[in-house]
């Protein structure tokens, strides 16, 4: 059984929601604002937050990033905003996966195992290092030849999961499938953003690549730049 809370202002929705959810086996806990609900999941620390982003004091996206400084909870958004645009906003705050309105509660209840599941699986190393490159994963935190890198969440995932495959040729598919979440379909140019902006703050171009290497029509590697030859 998980422990839910679900975030959600339109009382027709909520309601047969909470009832759906209870009957496959969650407890679930709701509120109707943004701010309600922060406090709920700081107060009770639910297992994932189902949240709606149409909210009436606060925009749900503004809730998840306040969220995101305090609390690693895992974040569903379940909104009727189907723009491509938005869902990468909603990814890119930090929601572990995104649902567009209407959804049946077994999609979503599938959507909740799914997530959890994830959260719940092997172990990573609580350290990768790669030249000069070290991520503490625990931390979150990144340094270069002992200088600190100031990353997003996106960003900080992104590397890691090159950095664990270091050596590897990643594809555009797997990374928006593993880090993003979403599957592939014309949303690879927010893979290209995300490493042009690593590239930079790892102080390197796409044409004179240090520890990212673009393997063209393929995908990414990432590869100490010592162990090169």
């Amino acid at each position: 059984m998980a422990r839910l809370l679900l975030i959600e202002d339109d009382l027709s929705i909520r309601t047969p929601l909470i009832r759906a959810l209870r009957e496959r086996g969650h407890a679930v806990a709701a509120a109707h604002t943004a701010m309600n609900g922060l406090q709920h999941a700081l107060d009770d620390r639910p297992d994932l937050v189902v949240l709606d982003l149409g909210l009436p004091d606060l925009d749900g996206l503004e809730m998840l990033r306040m969220l995101r400084a305090v609390s690693r909870v895992p974040v569903i958004i379940a909104t009727a905003r189907d723009d491509e645009r938005e869902i990468v906003r909603g990814l890119d705050a930090g929601a572990d996966d995104y649902v567009v309105k209407p959804f049946t509660a077994a999609q979503l209840d599938a959507r909740i195992r799914a997530v959890l599941r994830r959260g719940a699986g092997e172990p990573v190393d609580s350290a990768v290092t790669v030249g000069a490159l070290h991520i503490d994963v625990r931390a979150r935190q990144v340094s270069l030849a002992g200088t600190g890198l100031e990353l997003t969440p996106r960003e900080f995932d992104l590397l890691h999961y090159l950095a664990a495959r270091a050596g590897q040729v990643v594809t555009k598919r797997e990374l928006l499938t593993e880090v993003w979440q979403v599957p592939y379909g014309g949303a690879d140019k927010t893979v290209d953003v995300h490493l042009s902006w690593l590239r930079r703050k790892l102080g390197e171009t796409a044409g004179a690549p240090r520890y990212l290497h673009t393997v063209r029509g393929v995908g990414v590697r990432l590869d100490d730049p010592d162990a090169v030859p």
